[in-house]
């Protein structure tokens, strides 16, 4: 008895196993790249909403939209527009047919000679999309398109350019442009060549007190609009194609109060081929 007690005990130690465990593989990583991608793409949108004026907005939703090519032949150019000019083909893509033909620009109608509104239309909305998405070019271009809004209208595509607090198109009183209205001239003469049809500046101006014994809106609202045509001519746009310019004085204001900055403005349209 005194020789088995000096044994050690013996202890059994038993593991218990589970099976099936393993390892549970990387799906938690996908998810949480998506959950990563998601949120960067949320805050890009979150910055781009806060960054561009609602016509660059505009711009980049043309883009992205199937109904509006923005370039026929070539994706990647470095130069204005990004290549070809969207007009580089005889007809619209969506037509079904056409033969390249680089630099060709076009009337905005339909092949036929006939003035057709609808293909018009489409026509100046691709212009108004390659003009509006040039903000993103420079910083120069970003300030000077916060100048311009556009409308699509029975007389063709309007480009209204008109005055911010703080940084005019003419100097005070005079039709002596500022270097703002030359930047925007630049810009409207490169993308309105991508057409051919024919152009009418007409200038506008906000009222005077009436206190003022004699109001020179209309000879300062002509002389404005001339002097557009001229910077248009400067930047490339054959005089041929300058239909009328043409003063309006104060009579068409945009604001309630005649008298405000926002009523000094420059609207080039690109007119319909049956103006």
């Amino acid at each position: 008895m005194a020789a088995h007690a000096n044994v050690a005990p013996v202890i059994i130690k038993r593991k218990k196993v589970v099976g099936g465990g393993g390892h549970h593989g990387g799906a938690w990583k996908v998810a949480y790249a998506d959950f990563v991608t998601a949120m960067m793409a949320f805050f890009m949108l979150m910055w781009l909403l806060n960054a561009t004026t609602e016509q660059q907005r505009k711009g980049i939703a043309d883009y992205f939209s199937p109904t509006i090519p923005i370039n026929r032949i070539s994706g990647g150019g470095t130069g204005s527009f990004g290549g070809d000019s969207i007009f580089s083909e005889e007809t619209l893509p969506r037509n079904g047919t056409g033969a390249t033909s680089p630099g060709a620009p076009r009337d905005a109608k339909s092949n036929s000679g006939e003035g057709d509104s609808g293909v018009e239309d489409e026509v100046f909305k691709e212009v108004d999309a390659m003009l509006m998405g040039r903000g993103g070019e420079t910083m120069v271009m970003e300030n000077a398109l916060r100048h311009i809004v556009t409308r699509i209208t029975d007389e063709g595509l309007v480009i209204e350019l008109f005055d911010l607090d703080g940084t005019p198109l003419f100097e005070d009183g005079s039709d002596t442009p500022t270097q703002v209205l030359r930047d925007l001239a630049i810009i409207i003469a490169e993308t309105s060549k991508a057409v051919t049809n024919g152009i009418a500046i007409g200038g506008h101006v906000r009222a005077n007190p009436v206190v003022l014994n004699h109001s020179p809106v209309w000879e300062l609202s002509a002389a404005r609009a001339s002097k557009m045509r001229l910077l248009l001519g400067d930047a490339g746009i054959a005089p041929g194609r300058v239909r009328r310019v043409t003063g309006h004085a104060d009579r068409d204001p945009v604001t309630a109060d005649r008298m405000a900055r926002r009523n000094n403005r420059l609207e080039i349209v690109l007119l319909r081929a049956d103006r």
